[in-house]
């Protein structure tokens, strides 16, 4: 078994598919103790609550690069919505690119100067010089505006970065908030910050993949492409060289038999294949 999934009763496939399906499809514990159950996986919800906490945090971790837009867009369009921890409204931040890719994101208890701040310098320091905005578009909070001007001060926020205060430019990342919460929908409240944080990882991380942002590391296309990166970054399965050689293997093959040089039980057709 692999080390990343050392003392658990299950194999590393089965706990990643189960984190991933709860991440990504919006479905309570007991729900998804079902889904498996109906597969011929036995295992008690609250054993899947234990996988997503200690896994989403590590799969967003470790595929953060891979999905981090790789399309330069000058505008960044940040913005906050409420998430209800243990029966008191917290804020999580967000910022994403003028298409609507994700760009980073933070819980905070508090809405205030000093957590802009910090949430907008989480954002910038993952970022190379080029990839640092032109213009962050927020409301019209002056928690947004004292925070970029004190990073301005702190040089990690480049001076030339305009900031805007243009209400329907945001429409996009309102709109992404949205689709995130149908996902939050069924935890009905989280127990605490950190589980709250962790659940949220795992949450953005699946949001990001089916946005397609990592479309240039998936070997292929479709919902497969996304669990097979998901898989190798854990060392599930063959490494990609080897799993890109095979597939470009299978796609010569059925290209031969769409040409008529191979039968489809692999026979030659009377040509021979260079």
């Amino acid at each position: 078994m692999h080390r990343d999934f050392k003392w658990r009763h299950f194999r590393g496939e089965i706990i990643l598919w189960a984190v991933r399906w709860y991440c990504r499809y919006g479905v309570s514990y007991r729900d998804l103790e079902e889904m498996l159950a109906e597969r011929g996986v036995t295992v008690d919800h609250t054993t899947i609550y234990r996988w997503v906490q200690a896994y989403a945090p590590e799969i967003e971790k470790r595929l953060r690069w891979h999905y981090r837009p790789r399309v330069f867009s000058g505008s960044w369009r940040v913005d906050e919505t409420y998430i209800k921890v243990k029966g008191k409204w917290t804020y999580l931040y967000r910022a994403v690119d003028s298409h609507g890719n994700t760009i980073d994101f933070y819980l905070s208890q508090t809405r205030n100067a000093k957590a802009a701040k910090r949430f907008l310098g989480k954002a910038l320091r993952g970022c190379k010089a080029w990839e640092k905005p032109d213009v962050i578009n927020t409301d019209k909070a002056g928690c947004y505006s004292q925070a970029i001007r004190e990073l301005k001060q702190d040089g990690k926020c480049p001076v030339e970065t305009e900031h805007r205060q243009v209400k329907y430019l945001n429409n996009v990342v309102e709109a992404d908030h949205g689709k995130l919460k149908r996902l939050i929908k069924p935890t009905t409240g989280f127990k605490s910050m950190k589980t709250a944080y962790a659940t949220i990882k795992g949450f953005e991380v699946m949001r990001a993949l089916k946005k397609k942002q990592a479309k240039a590391f998936q070997l292929q296309d479709g919902i497969r492409g996304g669990v097979r990166l998901v898989e190798r970054a854990f060392g599930i399965g063959p490494e990609m060289i080897n799993e890109l050689m095979t597939l470009h293997g299978t796609q010569l093959e059925q290209i031969a038999i769409e040409q008529g040089f191979l039968k489809p039980n692999g026979g030659r057709n009377g040509i021979k294949l260079a």
